[in-house]
């Protein structure tokens, strides 16, 4: 098992990113580009506001729910699609390099960032990230380019051991990386967030909802099982956030069912105020293709986007 992202593996998903495709109820045979085109993209089209019918409308476009509510018809209005920005904030904290099935945290979070980042250059959209995180190194930003340069320099950023920073200051926790993300980037972005989520969401809530006041995100939780369920290995002695040491009989089935349930609780609320803002959670598990954990997220958000 590799202890660290390849920035060749990261490069040939490129290829998943435009060619490999699976089933969907939506669209045929459709590539993971496609797959996140469909959900990301609409039909080329951005809505711009609901305003009341006038005759000769396009009635395909009514807001039955405006009209109903109102009583008067209304219509939604949509304006052309333009290239958007698209940003990903992968998190390079100590807790990524984390795993016991198949393969660290840290090299899922780059390969989801390497396949999200590839599908949006494949629509020709401008591409850009930062790595937050590490208290050893300061973030790094990569300006949002249309071409691949920016998305190069992240995936290669990615692949870089902590002994190749050239800084070292103070690095930015997640609640602050969301209050910066959209930096350098107008409005309309697209900021994926692909990190340990393991932290109280009220934390998040008032960088998100101001975040996605002017842009759209997507989260992306990067779990290893042993985080949800703790495994009987007897007496083991860790670390709290403090830097206590502390000891935890893991035998005790009471206790690890404390455990899961206070995982499965703070990632409920993760997801209900992501859904409150519309935002879309995408977990990625660390015994999991990255791939098929992607496009099954992105497939469930094309149903619920059906369903409203």
């Amino acid at each position: 098992m590799s202890l660290r992202p390849v920035l060749d593996d990261l490069l040939e998903l490129r290829h998943q990113a435009h060619a490999l495709g699976m089933a969907s109820h939506h669209l045929v045979n459709s590539s993971f580009a496609g797959l996140y085109a469909s959900v990301f993209r609409g039909q080329g089209l951005n809505f711009e506001e609901v305003r009341e019918y006038h005759e000769g409308d396009d009635i395909r476009n009514m807001d039955w729910k405006v009209t109903a509510r109102t009583g008067e018809p209304h219509l939604k209005v949509f304006r052309e699609e333009r290239e958007r920005s698209v940003m990903l904030c992968v998190d390079k904290g100590p807790h990524m390099d984390f795993g016991t099935r198949r393969t660290f945290k840290s090299i899922q979070a780059a390969r989801a960032a390497a396949l999200l980042g590839w599908a949006a250059n494949h629509l020709h959209d401008r591409v850009g990230g930062v790595l937050f995180g590490d208290p050893r190194c300061e973030d790094r930003y990569f300006r949002a380019t249309k071409d691949r340069r920016a998305l190069w320099r992240l995936l290669n950023a990615l692949t870089t051991t902590p002994e190749q920073c050239e800084t070292e200051r103070r690095s930015d926790t997640l609640p602050d990386i969301l209050r910066k993300a959209s930096q350098g980037i107008g409005t309309g972005g697209l900021v994926f967030v692909i990190a340990d989520f393991n932290l109280d969401p009220e934390m998040l809530k008032r960088p998100l909802s101001q975040l996605v006041q002017h842009h759209s995100a997507v989260l992306v939780p990067i779990d290893d099982p042993a985080e949800r369920e703790l495994p009987d290995m007897g007496r083991v002695l860790f670390h709290d956030p403090a830097g206590n040491l502390l000891e935890v009989d893991t035998s005790d089935a009471e206790a690890r069912r404390r455990y899961r349930e206070t995982w499965e609780q703070r990632r409920r609320r993760l997801v209900q105020l992501a859904n409150s803002l519309g935002v879309a959670v995408i977990p990625v598990w660390t015994n999991e293709d990255v791939h098929t954990a992607l496009m099954r997220g992105l497939e469930r958000r094309l149903r619920m986007r059906a369903w409203l």
